[in-house]
């Protein structure tokens, strides 16, 4: 399995910005972001093909978060813009068993720890 390892996580104000980014040791194919909010079950936010070509969101985030790769790093990143208090849990990075973006949590077969984001109002 592929170690992930996030960081970035932390407190901001309604309209600010994070950017999150995810270590991964192993070989990876697509990668993805999903958020777990207090209380709710586990959600797709982003995912990126192997290449980084394709991209995929969901609909609460799209056009406010951005995901990249960088793959002689082995890292994936995650940029949130204009970040709203419903934004705020804890964010999970995964590693897919396919090379292109998807949104099943059943295609992932590695998660990181998670990294809290808290956005005030």
């Amino acid at each position: 399995q592929v170690q992930l390892v996030e960081s970035g996580g932390g407190l901001v104000q309604a309209g600010g910005s994070l950017r999150l980014s995810c270590a991964a040791s192993g070989r990876t194919f697509a990668m993805g972001w999903f958020r777990q909010a207090p209380g709710k079950e586990r959600e797709f936010a982003a995912a990126i093909s192997w290449s980084g070509g394709s991209t995929t969101y969901a609909d609460s985030v799209k056009g406010r978060f951005t995901i990249s790769r960088d793959k002689a790093k082995n890292t994936v990143a995650l940029e949130m813009n204009s970040l709203k208090p419903e934004d705020t849990a804890v964010y999970y990075c995964a590693a897919a068993r396919i090379k292109s973006p998807t949104t099943r949590p059943r295609e992932y077969d590695s998660w990181g720890q998670g990294t809290q984001v808290t956005v005030s109002s």
